[in-house]
């Protein structure tokens, strides 16, 4: 089958290769078609090294598709379900799950380090345990989530990750308050989510950062009330709050930088919630002195920050309610052989999100 394979971490390129199997199927296991799939900025954070991910691998975990085949024990699927994938299932049983925090479940990213694809003479590894830049893939029956006949496959895959990040960081984690100020640095498919979110939550004001112009003016299309460049952003703070800062910042770059600005952009006990993936010898600094006096929150969201099933279902329901547009995020698709393109398009901010069509 065809995959689109990065052999070595720090490449920039994908190769296409049609030597791959999906490999792993058995007890609990799924065998998926996948049908479409997105380019997510944490694809591009794994190829670079950013995020913790062995070589070879197959990109991609915001995917949607078809069930092929289940494997023994496996209940509640069958060949010819449609599905999305979710890289990371809740085991049901540890610490986390037990708590109630089913979005801090270690199980996923115990998969990323077991080869569930393979070439002649190598074994590779799937991102995030899934790897969806495929035709097929083979993952634990938990990663497969069904979804009603009325949801595109597209449609699926960008709630599998990116929309469910961004929604859930604004909903779930920051809880947004109506009538509140807010601002969201970095408008990719992430950002763009949680600007539809801050907007469900029913913000006042939400201001859009990001160097990008197709971005911003993208970000006043999905519900921002103004766009600015990082250059402009102190003067809306001046503008918008008095100088005082936002009640809400949201980070969704991944890097101390930002994350410092979006800090020194929020207000004294306001809310500083962190949703970029960055790396982990990037350290974000705060004194002891203003952590006390300014009492700002600061609240890192993993996957939007709550149960994930039930995130997907309330995403469906917005969308079906036309209270999000997830149509128009898509932005550009491409078949399989242009995903190098799709990645330069993302790398440049001239893409929200590239679909591939598989």
């Amino acid at each position: 089958m065809r995959a689109a394979v990065l052999h070595e971490t720090g490449q920039d390129k994908l190769e296409v290769l049609d030597d791959v199997e999906a490999v792993g199927f058995g007890p609990g296991k799924v065998r998926l078609r996948i049908r479409a799939t997105g380019l997510c900025h944490s694809d591009l954070s794994a190829m670079n090294g950013v995020l913790p991910q062995p070589a070879p691998f197959v990109p991609g975990h915001e995917g949607a598709g078809e069930v092929l085949d289940v494997g023994d024990g496996v209940t509640g699927l069958s060949a010819g379900d449609r599905v999305l994938v979710c890289w990371l299932p809740a085991c049901g049983a540890c610490a986390s799950c037990k708590r109630g925090q089913t979005h801090l479940c270690l199980a996923g990213f115990m998969n990323a380090g077991t080869p569930n694809f393979k070439r002649p003479g190598v074994d590779v590894f799937g991102f995030a345990g899934t790897g969806t830049f495929t035709e097929e893939a083979v993952v634990g029956a938990d990663c497969a989530v069904p979804i009603p006949d009325d949801v595109p496959f597209e449609i699926a895959a960008l709630i599998g990750c990116g929309v469910t990040t961004g929604l859930g960081a604004a909903i779930n984690t920051a809880q947004v308050e109506a009538g509140s100020s807010v601002a969201v640095i970095g408008c990719g498919g992430v950002g763009i989510s949680a600007i539809q979110g801050a907007r469900v939550q029913g913000a006042a004001q939400i201001v859009a950062v990001d160097p990008v112009a197709s971005r911003r003016e993208a970000a006043l299309r999905f519900g921002a009330t103004e766009a600015v460049s990082p250059d402009e952003f102190g003067d809306a703070k001046q503008r918008i709050t008095a100088g005082e800062g936002f009640d809400y910042v949201f980070e969704v770059v991944g890097k101390s930088v930002t994350a410092r600005t979006a800090y020194e952009n929020t207000r004294r006990g306001g809310t500083l919630c962190v949703v970029g993936a960055g790396a982990m010898d990037d350290n974000f600094q705060v004194n002891m002195f203003e952590l006390f006096f300014d009492e700002k929150r600061i609240l890192p969201s993993m996957y939007g920050g709550g149960d994930v099933l039930r995130s997907y279902e309330r995403a469906i329901a917005l969308w079906r309610a036309g209270r999000i547009d997830l149509e128009s995020m898509i932005t550009h698709r491409v078949r399989l052989d242009g995903i190098n393109d799709a990645l330069d398009q993302m790398r440049t901010g001239e893409s929200l999100r590239t679909c591939i069509e598989l």
